[in-house]
């Protein structure tokens, strides 16, 4: 079995239990700095690092819900993955969570799953092939115009005082799920999604290489792009976009220093 198809398989698997524990009832608590998780969070990492680690016994783990270990760093290959991605929606009963796992060489994804279980979604790619939704390629949106334009990220930020310029009318809307959101816009369900705050590697790694293969682009708002397995797995912010959205966006928030 091939990588991607070993990752799809398991993010299926995860999907229905993260549904099955949400199903019967959850436990949930706060990690330290305040971010909730829940029983499910644990129960499927803990399946998808022994399956995939089974599978794959050479290659690192990078989760958000394991302890970090050094010796990945050292390794050709690594599993990046956020069991549950999207927490608040998923222990809300909304359907906006996803499975994320990637698989990363030499600091890039070549293999990735994004799977939404509750919208049966599921996105996938590798470095070799084109990226698609339950099978059918993608594509992100022709839209050439701020204006109007479909925005996954947080409505207050666009209408702060402080911008030197206003950002024009746009329907903005919001996602728990990081990796999800890319996704939308890799597909063109969405225009763009901006996010000014710091993102895990676990968050982008697998939405990354399906919005490359997409045609899509993610940095951060600097316009720098990411790589993955560093020592530190956090990226300042991002910027994802179709091609004729992402340089109007940069223009717009590039000027910023983040702490």
């Amino acid at each position: 079995m091939n990588d991607l198809d070993l990752i799809i398989a398991a993010a299926r698997e995860a999907g229905e239990l993260a549904l099955g524990a949400r199903e019967g009832g959850l436990k949930i608590w706060s990690k330290e700095g305040g971010s909730p998780v829940t029983d499910a969070d644990l129960a499927v990492d803990t399946l998808l690092r022994t399956e995939l680690t089974a599978a794959r016994p050479g290659y690192g783990w990078l989760s958000e819900e394991t302890a970090d270990d050094p010796a990945r760093l050292a390794t050709t290959r690594q599993f990046v993955v956020d069991p549950i991605d999207g927490t608040v929606a998923f222990m809300k009963g909304k359907p906006w969570f996803a499975v994320s796992i990637a698989v990363v060489e030499n600091g890039k994804p070549v293999a990735a799953v994004v799977h939404a279980p509750a919208l049966d979604e599921t996105y996938a790619a590798t470095a070799e092939t084109p990226a698609t939704l339950n099978g059918a390629p993608i594509a992100p949106s022709a839209t050439d115009r701020l204006f109007g334009a479909a925005m996954l990220g947080d409505a207050k930020m666009f209408t702060h005082p402080a911008w030197p310029e206003p950002w024009p009318d746009m329907r903005v809307e919001t996602r728990n799920s990081i990796a999800y959101r890319v996704c939308l816009v890799a597909s063109g369900h969405f225009d763009a999604a901006i996010a000014l705050s710091p993102k895990s590697e676990w968050d982008l790694a697998a939405a990354d290489l399906i919005r490359r293969q997409a045609g899509a682009l993610l940095t951060d708002h600097k316009g720098r792009e990411f790589a993955y397995n560093r020592p530190v797995p956090l990226v300042p912010s991002l910027v994802c976009a179709n091609k004729a959205l992402h340089p109007l966006i940069l223009s717009r928030v590039g000027h910023i220093e983040l702490p």
